[in-house]
C-alpha cells in the first residue's frame, strides 16, 4: 500500500492538488452564480469528510484527505493551486485542473498502481458529486437541469484525463 513516503514532494503536492482540481474543473466550466459557487464547493467538502469518517476508505485517499485536513497540507494544496490557476480565465482553470488529474494519473500509475484505480474512481467521484450539486441554467434554481451539457462533457474529460472509462 502506498502512502505519503512512496512519492516525491511534488508527487505529493500533485496528489494534494488533486483533492480540489475535479470540483475546480467542473465549477469553472460552468460558472453558476455565488449560491451555485458555494453548494457546489459544499458538495466537495462533503465528500472530504465522508471519506475522512469512512474506516473502508482506500489507505492512500485516507493518507490524501488526512494530510489535506492538516493546515500544512492545505497550504500546499492552496499554493500549488494558485500558482497554477491564478489570473486564468474560467476555461483556462478548467484545462489546468484537467492537466493536474492527468499528472496524477501518471503519478499513480507510476508509484501506487494497486491504489490507483480506487483514487482516480474517487476523484471522478467528486467531480459528480459537485456537478450535482446545484441546478444549472433556469432563474433562482427554477427550470434548470441538475447537470448541463458544458458539465457533462466536463466530467467526460475528468474520466478522460484519468484514463477512466466515460
Amino acid at each position: 500500500m502506498a502512502d505519503k513516503s512512496t512519492f516525491t514532494a511534488d508527487e505529493w503536492k500533485t496528489l494534494l492538488e488533486s483533492v480540489m482540481a475535479p470540483g475546480l474543473a467542473v465549477t469553472a466550466a460552468e460558472p453558476s452564480g455565488l449560491w451555485g459557487l458555494l453548494q457546489e464547493s459544499f458538495a466537495s467538502g462533503k465528500m472530504l469528510a465522508k471519506t475522512k469518517m469512512d474506516t473502508g476508505s482506500n489507505p492512500l485517499i485516507k493518507a490524501v484527505v488526512d494530510d489535506f485536513a492538516t493546515s500544512e497540507g492545505r497550504a500546499v494544496a492552496r499554493d500549488g493551486l494558485k500558482e497554477s490557476l491564478s489570473g486564468k480565465k474560467p476555461s483556462e482553470v478548467k484545462t489546468a485542473c484537467i492537466e493536474i488529474l492527468q499528472k496524477v494519473d501518471g503519478v499513480l500509475s507510476a508509484k501506487a498502481p494497486g491504489d490507483a484505480a480506487a483514487f482516480k474512481n474517487w476523484l471522478r467521484e467528486i467531480s459528480e458529486n459537485v456537478a450535482e450539486a446545484s441546478t444549472e441554467g433556469g432563474f433562482l434554481g427554477i427550470g434548470g437541469v441538475v447537470v448541463s451539457d458544458t458539465e457533462k462533457a466536463t466530467l467526460a474529460e475528468i474520466s478522460s484525463a484519468l484514463k477512466l472509462p466515460a
